[in-house]
């Protein structure tokens, strides 16, 4: 596969040969089955010896002439630490049991999932598959539903010139270079409709474009996810088809 790479002025330059990866085959099940393995997971449980610290331990025993018994007293058998006592009289209250007070919990979170596991070679084949649905115009118009079809030649690559000039120019460059799919490229921000506005998220975002460089490259363009090579996630690539640019020396480092 070859692709056309664009100068800062939005022209062609030249062409240049893109990486195996963009020939790998685009397998859905597999590429969604790494997404949700590489989904994270936080751990959450409480102290296994929570509530469970307590002296009290068995029950309260009603049988005559039993030592700590309470026949006659008329108490429940719930298990009780003492706070004092005085022979064979005690002041103890309940304990460890899930109806007292600092006791256990009756069903407490113990922390354990299966989590999805993935071999390495299905990790593989899913990550390059996802790299190469940039390269496809079809993705494209499948994840974006104001696109309609796309005109411009894919996939995107920009010349490795960009710490050398200002943002506004690379952003002038992505114009010309996108053409229609310059409106995606923008990350854009919008107040949420409803109680979600009360509840932490009151913004609503778009992913925007995303530019791909090599690991020695530091641009910064505002309103555009810039990431090295080595950084992306699976995550950054899906749903399949996110509008994405290269730089050359990042398809260097691809190959």
């Amino acid at each position: 596969m070859k692709a056309a790479v664009y100068d800062l002025k939005g022209k062609t330059k030249k062409e240049v040969e893109m990486p195996a990866v963009f020939n790998t085959q685009i397998r859905r099940d597999i590429i969604a089955k790494y997404v949700e393995a590489d989904r994270s997971w936080q751990p959450h449980a409480t102290f296994s010896g929570a509530g469970k610290r307590h002296s009290a331990s068995g029950t309260i025993s009603h049988k005559r002439h039993d030592w700590k018994g309470q026949y006659g007293k008329g108490i429940s058998r719930t298990p009780r630490k003492a706070l004092w006592r005085r022979g064979v009289q005690f002041n103890w209250v309940g304990a460890e049991v899930s109806n007292t007070r600092g006791g256990r919990l009756v069903h407490r979170p113990m922390g354990m999932r299966r989590l999805r596991k993935i071999n390495k070679k299905e990790m593989e084949l899913a990550f390059n598959g996802a790299f190469a649905a940039t390269a496809h115009a079809k993705y494209i118009v499948e994840r974006y539903a104001s696109v309609d079809k796309v005109t411009a030649s894919m996939p995107f690559v920009i010349e490795s010139s960009l710490e050398r000039v200002k943002a506004k120019e690379i952003l002038a460059s992505l114009r010309i270079m996108l053409g229609d799919l310059f409106d995606l490229a923008l990350s854009k921000r919008a107040v949420r409709a409803g109680k979600g506005k009360a509840r932490g998220r009151k913004y609503k975002s778009t992913a925007g474009l995303l530019l791909i460089t090599s690991a020695k490259e530091d641009v910064k363009v505002p309103g555009v996810e810039v990431k090295k090579v080595n950084d992306v996630a699976i995550a950054d690539l899906y749903p399949l088809g996110r509008l994405t640019v290269y730089t050359e020396k990042a398809l260097e480092e691809l190959k």
